[in-house]
């Protein structure tokens, strides 16, 4: 199985999800065999940082993905990927080795279009006016992100000390 992951960098498994993969300079493709890494590698995403609908998922397809793991993706890039055949499953953060042990143990599954952002709750034609135009812009976005997952684990973290 061949899993690509959106990255900032270019760091193998060490390189950090990026929020949205539409928006990312890097993908890192990992393959793994029986719940174990085989290999990994880095490739540039060649629409970064515009992109149209559609491109960013028949790259994906190209590079013979069975799953696409992000922070978040919209309505039609998932769309667009399940009838590739490719697995998307949003709500990936962390590090690649850390988004890749949560899928593989069941914990990260699925994908739902992004909520946590803005930009997915504007009309399609405000999208890019408002983030990821430039690096604040991503960055903003991964901080609100990292905001409702904080949120989230704290929550979690409060339910299991009150034994709830």
């Amino acid at each position: 199985m061949r899993i690509a992951l959106s990255s900032d960098d270019k760091n193998g498994l060490d390189s950090i999800v990026n929020p949205h993969f539409g928006r990312c300079p890097f993908f890192v493709l990992v393959d793994v065999e029986e719940g174990h890494v085989q290999s990994v590698r880095e490739e540039k995403n060649p629409h970064y940082p515009n992109h149209q609908p559609g491109q960013i998922p028949r790259f994906i397809a190209s590079l013979g993905a069975n799953v696409m793991m992000a922070g978040g993706m919209g309505r039609r890039a998932i769309m667009m990927f399940n009838e590739l055949g490719i697995e998307g499953v949003t709500g990936a953060h962390g590090t690649v080795r850390q988004a890749i042990e949560r899928y593989l143990g069941g914990e990260l599954k699925g994908a739902a279009p992004c909520t946590e952002s803005q930009m997915h709750t504007l009309g399609e034609s405000d999208h890019h006016n408002i983030y990821e135009e430039d690096e604040i812009g991503r960055l903003r976005e991964e901080v609100a992100m990292l905001k409702t997952q904080l949120d989230t684990a704290s929550s979690k973290l409060r339910n299991i000390e009150k034994g709830t």
